[in-house]
């Protein structure tokens, strides 16, 4: 499959989950989004100019255009890499992995807020600040660390040949004739 194939294969398929995707259909249009991205943040740079930096806020990356590329993409991205799971032999829902892995996180660091803000309003500031401190920067790297090595899995499953013959989610589309 090539380029222009796997666009409009993705495109067609736009909110498939079920059945496989080969690795050049995947693959070719990961890289047209990535192409996308830069053309759509050129294209805002040129019409909309370069965003005013403003002190203490983070920087915005990107502008309308892009996030409308974005939003257009993100369903087929996701569904093609759900079907490149499948083709492996893998649950799709493995994608969600590194999601599940930080929303825990972040929903566990919460409520270490919330009770060291407990802990706070009741009197103990001073006993709690430095433990608070120290958790919440262990919590910011394990999450780092996390979410790299679940990037480096996702992106390593979804290299892999196509599972021989047909699994539990479709027939081998290379081995398909058409």
């Amino acid at each position: 499959m090539g380029f222009i194939d796997a666009i409009k294969t993705c495109f067609a398929k736009y909110v498939t989950f079920s059945g496989r995707a080969p690795r050049s259909e995947y693959w070719w249009f990961f890289l047209f989004v990535i192409l996308g991205g830069i053309v759509a943040s050129l294209i805002d740079l040129a019409l909309f100019g370069a965003p005013e930096p403003v002190e203490g806020e983070p920087s915005s990356s990107g502008g309308p255009i892009n996030g409308i590329f974005s939003l257009v993409t993100f369903l087929p991205l996701l569904a093609a890499g759900w079907r490149r799971m499948h083709d492996t032999g893998r649950s799709g829902k493995l994608l969600l992995l590194p999601l599940a892995v930080t929303l825990g996180l972040m929903l566990l660091m919460l409520f270490g807020i919330m009770g060291v803000g407990m802990i706070e309003q009741a009197g103990g500031a001073e006993m709690v600040e430095g433990p608070a401190i120290a958790l919440g920067t262990f919590g910011m790297i394990l999450i780092l660390v996390l979410q790299i090595v679940l990037s480096i899995l996702i992106l390593w499953w979804l290299s892999r040949p196509s599972q021989p013959g047909t699994n539990e989610y479709g027939p081998n589309p290379q081995e398909v004739t058409q």
